[in-house]
């Protein structure tokens, strides 16, 4: 049914969806084990290809040398920001003196941090090929090789951020566009993915729904973007908690009303999810692959319920975050290719 050229897009697509979501998971795993500095400079590590794994391997007087490069960055970065109309925001980048805090040297964070790195390659090559793969579509489906091209240059502009958030020492809201950008990268592989597959077979669209339920599966969409943005907020008051040396203990009853927020938006997530489980459930046979998401999306979102709920009943435990993060970030794409799938059958 598919041509050559077409069906080599559509696998390597497929990988680069799984690949990005390695990638979010090692970024998950770096944060949780405060792993984002184990590399001081970018997109080497301590200036060399390979890590080293003993302090004695280290450069000579690195950390002058790092400290005064990660300077000279975030000066050009502030006025980039300020260029954009956040001048306080590139004030606080110029004069936050915390920004060129020296953190020691730990074997583990470095290669924790390297290989978070490494997965970030791979999908970086994977978003390349993916890209020539879709020259296949430039007559028959051009909106596709665009879509993959411009995704193409999101994921080099989500590697000049990385090295943003390497210079301005894990600056919190920089690390929140990170990982907003990491979504819509992800996002686009999707649809790139979910336009490849439905150009030539369009029977997984047939037995299209009332657009009352299109419009629930956008609502849902727009909620749990929203919940990411409270989530990313709610983890950047944990780290400032955390570099103030407070208790694991009292960090969730010393957020305050940032993770009411949080935690009310879950439960509406929940009952918006559990709500179209069930409508989806009534509107289409259950071999078919829209019952299967809605499947997925519950599951999903039950899973991100209990961790979210382990985090705030046993001292928001490293593991516990990383599952979060990862849950959230497949309970997102779930949700964004079953919306797709709510698409009407062009007759």
């Amino acid at each position: 049914m598919y041509p050559a050229g077409e069906k080599r897009f559509v696998k390597i697509n497929r990988f680069t969806i799984f690949i990005l979501f390695v990638v979010i998971t090692a970024g998950g795993i770096v944060r949780s084990t405060g792993s984002g500095m184990g590399c001081p400079d970018w997109p080497k590590c301590f200036n060399r290809i390979i890590p080293p794994t003993h302090v004695s391997q280290l450069p000579a007087g690195y950390e002058e040398h790092y400290i005064e490069g990660r300077a000279k960055k975030n000066v050009r970065f502030a006025k980039l920001v300020e260029a954009f109309g956040f001048k306080e925001l590139a004030d606080k980048i110029r004069h936050d003196d915390s920004i060129l805090k020296h953190e020691e040297f730990n074997a583990v964070k470095t290669w924790t941090e390297y290989l978070n790195r490494l997965a970030g390659v791979v999908a970086g090559f994977a978003l390349l090929f993916s890209a020539v793969a879709a020259f296949t579509y430039i007559k028959s489906k051009p909106s596709i090789f665009v879509w993959s091209v411009l995704n193409l240059i999101a994921v080099v502009l989500q590697a000049w951020l990385g090295s943003i958030v390497v210079s301005t020492n894990l600056m919190p809201w920089i690390i929140t566009v990170h990982m907003l950008l990491a979504l819509i990268i992800v996002a686009i592989s999707i649809y790139t993915y979910y336009m490849a597959t439905t150009f030539r077979d369009k029977t997984i669209l047939i037995n299209y729904p009332s657009s009352g339920l299109k419009a629930l599966a956008i609502f849902s969409l727009v909620i749990t973007l929203v919940q990411v943005v409270y989530g990313t907020e709610v983890r950047e008051a944990i780290d400032h908690l955390n570099y103030l040396g407070k208790e694991r203990s009292t960090w969730i009853e010393s957020i305050g009303g940032l993770y009411d927020v949080h935690r009310i938006l879950a439960y509406v997530t929940l009952g918006i999810t559990v709500l179209f489980f069930f409508l989806v459930k009534n509107r289409f046979s259950k071999l078919s692959i829209q019952s299967r998401y809605a499947w997925i999306v519950l599951i999903l979102v039950l899973i991100q319920m209990a961790s979210g709920i382990t985090l705030a009943r046993f001292a928001v435990p490293a593991f516990a975050q990383t599952t979060h993060l990862v849950i959230a970030s497949l309970f997102f794409g779930a949700q964004y290719y079953l919306m797709l799938l709510m698409t009407k059958l062009k007759r």
